[in-house]
């Protein structure tokens, strides 16, 4: 798989009966500097972070054969990149393209940004499933898609079969290992469980994970303690993969759950990223601080801790992050029944409007007027796409805990719900951490087709041309090197892919080329389907994918494993 460099020693033909010396010298150089695909003339920003250089990049098949000043070279296709940057390709570190890819492989939305990485898998990921968990994958489809594969290994094989534009990574999910042995159920796993649940985690690292992730603000992952994400993740390690989670409280026990944390990555001996690094609702902003100063501490100490955050204020999830965990045990459809009656409602209703430490009460952290409505399965329910919560309630008349009861009950989903809960200041502070990489946490989506029955939040479209047009050029709140550097090669070496995420001669062609000048984001709330402008163009394993802002049509991404993949 780690295919090396071009050489002429490997591919020279030589005549029978000749001496190796009687190759000509000017087809010794031909094959030197003949190659597939040259870009002249760009500012390159190799992904190290250090000062850009000008000079041109040279790709036979899928690698970067050569970097710097080639003249005399040829390219049987070429691209003028002057006065154009040269980079890496971006990673996305928390992706949902999952489905997305499946209904349209061009990632359009992430590719006309740069993105060539679409990392997987936040607590939940595509495999290992049930056939119990198929059914419940079919039932909650939005592109009435059904499971036709089985482990994460097949999943990933199975997409990049259909065709993607870019290249495709994924954790395998806490949630989804104690789905396949526990269903839903709130209670720890069995001794033999738990050990199934190694298994599974120890069978997807083998076929690739990059390494396990939770999403502890959620049931049923919330479900787990802390004993058996430590468990899980000492699976993970044992095949170098990395522990990534969205903590179990990013509001007001946010220090309690990044101690979790930090107890689960010592305890495994693991590396280990924070997903979506924020401190959520107002009341809550001051603690920013005190998570920095303790994640460094433990940096110092030797632990590698990283994060990741998207370049908004506000995150989505479902409206299930808006009620108590109990009420969702046993999965979607135990849920929704039991929202039919009155007498769970009104507990339901209790405790959404009370503040608790006993959950992530997404109601109260963000407040029903900060609530925007995002997507439905229901035609009769689309005219409220767009609506903050507060503004369904008044229309329908109900209290708005009671509307978005009502919501779950008839759309048969968890609604998809952008939530204000991120303070502008903190977020100028997370760009500035050097160990903190970038993400869109959202799907890949096209600006049209079947994508526009419903709205988004506006980072599908926007995370990484925002990043670096409002962010980095426009109130420099951090050097486009150093951008650079964290979305290519930061996240590259934390999930340990090799030969990804530099513009350096032996890596694999996956490369940007974007005016620094130009690129800006143009997605918003109210009309959230509007690409990035900026970049140019988009090489991905030596093909180009987008040529002068245009998807060529070319889909060549590949499963990117992580280091234990083959590992017995």
């Amino acid at each position: 798989m780690n295919e090396r460099p071009f050489s002429l020693s490997a591919t020279a033909t030589i005549a029978k009966g000749a001496k190796p010396t009687s190759v000509c010298g000017a087809a010794r150089r031909l094959l030197r500097t003949e190659c597939d695909l040259l870009i002249r003339g760009g500012t390159i920003y190799d992904g190290r972070g250090g000062p850009a250089f000008a000079g041109d990049v040279a790709i036979r098949g899928d690698r970067i054969v050569a970097v710097g000043s080639l003249r005399g070279w040829q390219g049987r296709d070429e691209l003028d990149a002057g006065d154009l940057a040269v980079a890496p390709g971006f990673v996305n570190m928390l992706s949902w393209a999952n489905e997305s890819l499946l209904e349209d492989g061009r990632a359009q939305s992430d590719l006309r940004q740069g993105v060539t990485l679409e990392v997987l898998g936040e607590g939940a990921s595509m495999g290992p499933l049930t056939d119990t968990m198929k059914e419940d994958f079919a039932a909650q489809s939005l592109f009435g898609l059904r499971a036709e594969w089985t482990t994460l290994g097949e999943f990933l094989d199975y997409l990049v079969e259909h065709g993607v534009a870019p290249n495709v990574a994924s954790f395998v999910g806490a949630e989804t290992v104690r789905m396949h042995e526990l269903g839903a159920e709130d209670r720890p796993p069995t001794e033999n469980e738990l050990n199934r649940m190694r298994a599974l985690v120890r069978h997807a690292m083998q076929e690739g994970a990059v390494g396990i992730s939770s999403a502890l603000v959620y049931a049923p992952g919330c479900f787990a303690e802390t004993a058996e994400l430590v468990a899980l993740a000492c699976a993970a390690a044992g095949y170098h993969g990395i522990y990534i989670s969205h903590l179990r409280s990013e509001g007001n026990g946010l220090l309690e759950a990044l101690e979790e944390f930090l107890t689960i990555a010592r305890e495994a001996g693991v590396r280990a990223e924070i997903y979506h690094l924020k401190a959520a609702g107002e009341p809550n902003w001051g603690k920013l601080e005190r998570v920095i100063d303790r994640v460094e501490e433990a940096r110092r100490a030797g632990l590698a801790v990283t994060a990741d955050v998207y370049t908004y204020t506000a995150g989505a999830t479902g409206l299930n992050g808006a009620m108590p965990p109990w009420v969702q045990e046993g999965g979607f459809e135990a849920w929704r029944s039991r929202l039919s009656n009155p007498e769970v409602r009104a507990r339901v209703e209790r405790e959404m409007t009370n503040d608790t430490d006993e959950w992530e009460n997404m109601f109260r952290l963000a407040g029903p007027e900060n609530m925007r409505l995002l997507a439905f399965r229901s035609d009769g329910l689309r005219p409220l796409t767009g609506m903050t919560l507060a503004e369904a309630a008044a229309q329908r008349e109900t209290s708005p805990a009671q509307t978005a009861m009502d919501l779950v009950v008839e759309d048969g989903s968890r609604v998809s719900t952008a939530y204000f809960t991120i303070s502008e200041e903190n977020l100028l502070r997370e760009l500035g951490l050097p160990w903190v990489s970038f993400c869109s946490d959202s799907a890949a989506p096209s600006a049209d087709g079947v994508f526009r029955k419903w709205s988004t939040h506006p980072r599908a479209y926007g995370s990484f041309a925002r990043l670096l047009g409002k962010y980095v050029r426009e109130e420099e709140a951090l050097s486009l090197e150093a951008a650079i550097h964290r979305l290519t090669e930061l996240p590259a070496r934390n999930l340990r892919l090799a030969d990804r995420g530099l513009v350096e001669s032996g890596y694999y062609a996956d490369l940007v080329v974007f005016d620094p000048d130009r690129i800006q984001d143009h997605a918003t709330y109210d009309d959230p389907h509007r690409y990035a402008t900026g970049v140019s163009h988009v090489v991905v394993n030596g093909a180009l994918a987008l040529r002068d802002g245009e998807p060529t049509g070319a889909l060549p991404g590949r499963v990117v494993r992580g280091p234990g993949w083959g590992m017995l």
